[in-house]
């Protein structure tokens, strides 16, 4: 199975007022192993970044000047996401802005959903800890995900620090049952091993005395004088 762990930064909240991307990364997953391939662009969005959203991410517009717009970047993108399922942390926002700039550019397809399958962590992790704190940087601290080097938001780190997530969220339950296959492996092996060595345990054998013998009679006895005895039915049967 491939996914594409995705993340975006943008010039600001609402691509319905008109904001834009301006960096998207993505980072890969096959068969839920980082593969190393990840895609990454800086994005001139045309037109100035929030106050706000440039205290998160850091990103200003004059260092976005000289980057390509999203349409001479869009072909190759889709083919890097293409029939992947995308991987992404409050989905509604990022594909919103995906989807708002494929209309601008008037794609054949301007649904990001027409290219790839999306599952939303930020809804899976609700279901998984209702009631708490379920931000990127909380489900790091509850997964124990190291995210120190993250100064500020950046698609591309945060982007593998969600595959990094999303591989622990998902992962207990796998754990477990390789834990269990391994531990009757190891059980396994270890009989093998000493059936194939020869080696033999010493059993003890420690016999009734003769009081013992006797007091377990007078219990038999009392049972027989309640009713049928089934010890001595199946020594009869025997």
């Amino acid at each position: 199975m491939r996914q594409i762990v995705l993340d975006t930064e943008t010039t600001g909240l609402s691509a319905a007022q008109g904001h834009r991307i301006i960096e998207i990364g993505c980072v890969e997953l096959v068969n839920r192993r980082l593969t190393g391939r990840e895609w990454h662009r800086f994005i001139n969005p045309e037109r100035d970044i929030d106050e706000g959203a440039e205290r998160v991410h850091g990103i200003s517009r004059e260092s976005l000047e000289d980057k390509p717009y999203f349409n001479e970047i869009a072909d190759e993108f889709l083919e890097f996401i293409q029939d992947a399922e995308l991987v992404i942390h409050n989905a509604d926002f990022d594909v919103g802005f995906l989807d708002h700039e494929l209309k601008l550019m008037q794609h054949v397809k301007p649904a990001i959903e027409q290219h790839a399958e999306v599952l939303d962590t930020l809804t899976m992790a609700r279901k998984m800890h209702p009631g708490q704190r379920n931000s990127l940087d909380a489900l790091c601290k509850r997964y124990e995900v190291d995210a120190s080097k993250r100064n500020v938001h950046g698609a591309l780190i945060d982007a593998e620090l969600l595959a990094r997530v999303y591989l622990a969220m998902t992962g207990g339950q796998t754990a477990l049952l390789l834990d269990e296959d391994e531990a009757q492996e190891s059980s396994e092996e270890a009989t093998i091993s000493m059936a194939s060595s020869g080696s033999h345990m010493d059993l003890v054998v420690v016999r009734a005395s003769s009081d013992e013998a006797g007091a377990h009679e007078a219990m038999l006895e009392k049972l027989r004088q309640s009713g049928s005895c089934i010890w001595d039915d199946a020594v009869k049967g025997s």
